[in-house]
């Protein structure tokens, strides 16, 4: 077996320094290297994606791309639904003028037709 102190001598043979081996700073270099390789093998297992998570990516930007379609036809549709309602109002506002022009025309001739009555019955009856 090995001895744990290793005994170095100077040249004057009266002084001897002894120093102890100590693998203790090895072991926690071969530690650290161990826990190094171990995070390698772990960012490279998991490093990317996997299908799954690609096909699910995929699926949201689907459903957001078809979500942004819907929202943008709703609102063409509430656009074209309102032109068509001002439209609407409008040709009735000009239906009800142009009523109430033949009204007024209607009314006017029955007011011609009630005076000329009138005219006729108060005068005298011409001679035969």
């Amino acid at each position: 077996m090995s001895d744990p102190y290793e005994r170095v001598t100077t040249a004057s043979p009266d002084v001897v320094i002894v120093r102890r081996s100590n693998n203790t700073g090895w072991w926690v270099a071969a530690l650290v290297a161990v826990v190094a390789i171990g995070a390698v093998l772990f960012m490279v297992n998991n490093s990317g994606p996997t299908r799954d998570d690609l096909q699910a990516a995929h699926d949201q930007g689907a459903t957001e791309a078809t979500l942004t379609n819907a929202a943008a036809n709703a609102q063409q549709a509430a656009s074209t639904a309102s032109q068509a309602a001002q439209a609407a109002t409008t040709g009735a506002a000009r239906a009800t003028e142009s009523a109430a022009q033949a009204a007024a025309a209607k009314t006017t001739q029955a007011v011609d037709a009630t005076a000329d009555a009138a005219q006729a019955a108060t005068s005298p009856e011409p001679p035969r």
